[in-house]
Order: structure tokens, then C-alpha cells, then sequence
């Protein structure tokens, strides 16, 4: 698995594009991406333990079905868990500790029969950003994002995904965190892919650090980001995502799933619902279903 920016194409890459032919796109362009933290799963949680909620979790990700789901939190067991009951998914990404499988992931996991995975890999929100473990901005703990790059069998665009975790208690981190997000987005290979952010950014609409990534192409080194849960509900008002496994969502929306030019959102949403006495996480997971706009039909 690379880190960093290193880039590899693997041979299931290379069969992925071969296999890959126009035809019947208009019933498969609109992508489907979740975007869920879903509670690392040593926390004492009580009648929320994970393994009370795990089969929720589960039924979350099944009904929406994502092409790109993006999970935060996850522990290692979790996400063999996960696996076990959504083999369709290829996972990328590493553990935040050792590079490898300690400590929680941000991984995405890849529908393969819509995406073949050309290249992928972890870098760490730090002075060192291919180092494992590294943090030097103020964050107690260590904080990473997981990148891809895609090929869209249906429509045959090239897609880069980036899944985030920022800081929850340092603003500094945050506002660095973003602007290395976007170096990122704006010198990564292939200027021509389309983008999709997904993540737990900590940070609510109002933050500065959140503001940053959602500036207008152009403006101090924005890429033209935009939040697909407002391009489907402008005027939405209880909007929080952080529901303390209370269902509360009268906070600040900190979870999102954000899109590059080029795209055009068909809906988006927060996933409110209850699982009998139980919340699925103590985040919900938000969605959005979206449409390449040269693939739109016409």
C-alpha cells in the first residue's frame, strides 16, 4: 500500500481499464458516496458498544449502497468486520500510528465493479506528511487523510478521493490541515480528474478552516469545492451531524461530503434514523448522490 504521493498502478488497474467500454452509462453515471465516522470500537460506549451497534452500521451502509464510502474512526477489527459483511468493497488506507494497522483509519472503501483503483495512499497532517504518527500542529493526536485515483468504468472520467479526520481540539491543526488538503488537491497528478472530500472535519460551516476549502475557484489558492448537502438544501437549518448517541442535531453540521467542478448533485442528506433504542454511531452519516455533468442525459 503506498503513503505520500507515491503512486503505483496495479495490474488489476491496468485489467480495469481494459475491461472498460462505454455503453448503457446513462443508467450508471449518478455515484453514489457515504460518508460516515463510525465510533472506534474499544470506547466505553455502554448499551452503544460496538458490537450492539455493528449490525446498524452495517444496515447504513447496505441500504445506501455508495459507490465511494468514506469511513473515520475505524479500528482495524472494525473494518474486518466490515469486510466480512460488504465484500463487494476493496479498502484503502492505513492505521494513523505505525503506517500499517495501528491506530484508527480513514479509509475509503471502493465499489470495484464502478471504480478500478489506479493509485492510492495515506499522508499525515504534519510537517512530515509521509512519516506515520507524525503531528506537529498543535493536535494531540495523530490525524491523516487517504487518497485514490479512480477510474470510472461507466463513464471512463478519472475521479480523485480524498477521506479526511481533522482535529478536534486544535484550531491551528485545522486551518493547516486545510490549506494541506489543498496543496494537495491542487498539485496531485491528473489536473483533469474530477474531486470528491469527504470527512469529519471538526469543524462546523462557520469555521475558517472549513470556510477555506469552499472559497470560489481561484481565490487564494481554492479549487472550487462545494458542499453537496447545501447544493441540495440551500436553506436547511438543523443541520448538525455530531449526535453524542443522544440524536441530537441542532449543532453544526461537521461532517460533509464535498465536490470539485464537474459535478452536479442529484441529493444529499443526513441519515437520521434510529435503530430501535440505538443510534448507529455517535455521528450520523451523510450521503450524496451525484452526476458527472458531461454524462448528464440529455
Amino acid at each position: 500500500m503506498t503513503t505520500g504521493r507515491a503512486v503505483r498502478l496495479t495490474l488489476a488497474a491496468w485489467l480495469g481499464l481494459l475491461s472498460w467500454h462505454p455503453g448503457a452509462v446513462s443508467a450508471q453515471a449518478p455515484v453514489r458516496v457515504l460518508s460516515f465516522n463510525i465510533r472506534y470500537g474499544t470506547a466505553n460506549d455502554g448499551a452503544h458498544r460496538w458490537d450492539a451497534r455493528r449490525d446498524a452500521v452495517i444496515a447504513t451502509m447496505r441500504d445506501h449502497a455508495p459507490h465511494l464510502l468514506g469511513v473515520q474512526e475505524a479500528l482495524r477489527f472494525q473494518l474486518d468486520e466490515l469486510a466480512r459483511a460488504l465484500p463487494a468493497y476493496r479498502e484503502l488506507g492505513v492505521g494513523r500510528d505505525d503506517g500499517r494497522t495501528a491506530g484508527e483509519y480513514a479509509a475509503l472503501l471502493v465499489d470495484t465493479a464502478r471504480f478500478a483503483v489506479l493509485a492510492h495512499g495515506t499522508f499525515w497532517y504534519s510537517d512530515t506528511p509521509t512519516i506515520p504518527g507524525s503531528m506537529h500542529w498543535g493536535n494531540r493526536i495523530t490525524r491523516i487523510a487517504t487518497w485514490a485515483r479512480l477510474l470510472d468504468r461507466a463513464t471512463g472520467d478519472t475521479v480523485r478521493v480524498y477521506n479526511t479526520h481533522w482535529d478536534h481540539e486544535s484550531q491551528p491543526s485545522r486551518e493547516r490541515s486545510a490549506a494541506m488538503l489543498l496543496a494537495r488537491i491542487r498539485g496531485d497528478d491528473g489536473a483533469s480528474d474530477r474531486v470528491l472530500v469527504l470527512g469529519d472535519f471538526n469543524s462546523d460551516e462557520a469555521n475558517p478552516a472549513f470556510r477555506m476549502l469552499v472559497e470560489p475557484a481561484g481565490r487564494d489558492g481554492a479549487v472550487g469545492l462545494f458542499d453537496t448537502f447545501r447544493a441540495a438544501d440551500p436553506n436547511a437549518t438543523v443541520v448538525g451531524t455530531f449526535n453524542g448517541f443522544k440524536g441530537d442535531s441542532t449543532a453544526g453540521k461537521i461532517d460533509a461530503i464535498l465536490a470539485g467542478p464537474g459535478w452536479t448533485v442529484d441529493g444529499a442528506g443526513i441519515d437520521r434514523r434510529r435503530w430501535g433504542e440505538l443510534w448507529a454511531s455517535d455521528h450520523f452519516a451523510v450521503w450524496a448522490t451525484l452526476r458527472p455533468r458531461a454524462a448528464q442525459s440529455k
